[in-house]
């Protein structure tokens, strides 16, 4: 459903992307995930028909982002990170307005209101004005405006940038229900739990390039080693690599701790996307 090759973008003498090749699959959720600057929010740009690359081609839902311009933008949603809803209106006059302008009838964009207001359960605050939201239901009822016209694929611009733990967990079980329903996801965010969380697949760019990709047991497999962590008697930290198999962990407690007189305790820690992160980008 999304298929980029080799997409290049400059803008004066700064090169934000150089040659970026991506793919996600109908109803797959792949999460982009790089440092500042790395060329994430370009890359969304023109995968949504936004902004022209300078070199390569990128299709989405069947269609070419340049060529069908238009069509794309009929077939996709794009949320970025900060809600763009009317705070003087409640959910429900939000929903029902964007449903009008993308062209249902009165009785359809009631029905659509209706559907998306159960859906993201808003159903308690629908009649409130949207100034009174929290973060987490501003970001609910984002995500429910921008599927009004039923998209087949959709773009999240670090979504739950700014919410608090509670309202990032309703929004990424939101977002996990739309993919069960078919949707396609392209996910950028800086929470690697998030991406960890929800990715089906997970791509890491780099200064205008991807570095890795593959699922977050892959990444981690392949760049991360497992580690063994010892606190000391004497208050001191070991953190040492190991395949984490109990012969390893005991040949490694033997050689350094043979009388198991320094070590006050330890613990066996699995790699994250922390590690792989910080391990392919220059941050």
């Amino acid at each position: 459903m999304i298929e980029a090759t080799g997409l290049w973008k400059s803008y004066g003498d700064v090169q934000v992307l150089r040659g970026v090749d991506l793919a996600v699959p109908a109803g797959g959720l792949l999460a982009l995930l790089g440092p500042n600057g790395a060329g994430k929010t370009t890359t969304v740009r023109i995968l949504a028909t936004l902004t022209r690359p300078d070199a390569g081609r990128a299709r989405v839902a069947g269609l070419d982002v340049v060529a069908d311009r238009r069509r794309v933008r009929q077939r996709i949603s794009l949320t970025g990170q900060h809600a763009a809803v009317d705070e003087r209106q409640t959910g429900e006059e939000n929903l029902h307005m964007t449903a009008r302008l993308a062209g249902l009838d009165g009785h359809a964009a009631r029905a659509r209101t209706r559907e998306l207001v159960a859906q993201f359960a808003l159903s308690e605050v629908a009649g409130r004005r949207v100034e009174h939201y929290s973060g987490g239901m501003r970001r609910r009822l984002d995500l429910a405006a921008g599927l009004v016209g039923r998209p087949s694929v959709m773009f999240l611009d670090e979504p739950t940038t700014g919410l608090d733990p509670r309202s990032r967990e309703a929004v990424w079980a939101s977002v996990g229900e739309l993919c069960d329903t078919g949707v396609t996801v392209l996910l950028t965010t800086q929470y690697l739990e998030e991406a960890d969380r929800l990715a089906d697949r997970i791509a890491i760019l780099d200064a205008g390039r991807i570095v890795a990709e593959g699922t977050a047991a892959e990444l981690k497999r392949r760049i991360a080693s497992k580690r063994l962590e010892l606190v000391l008697r004497d208050g001191r930290t070991l953190d040492v690599p190991t395949d984490g198999s109990a012969a390893h962990v005991r040949a490694l407690l033997d050689e350094l701790d043979p009388g198991r007189e320094a070590v006050e305790r330890f613990a066996l820690r699995e790699p994250t996307l922390d590690d792989v992160f910080l391990a392919l980008t220059d941050v």
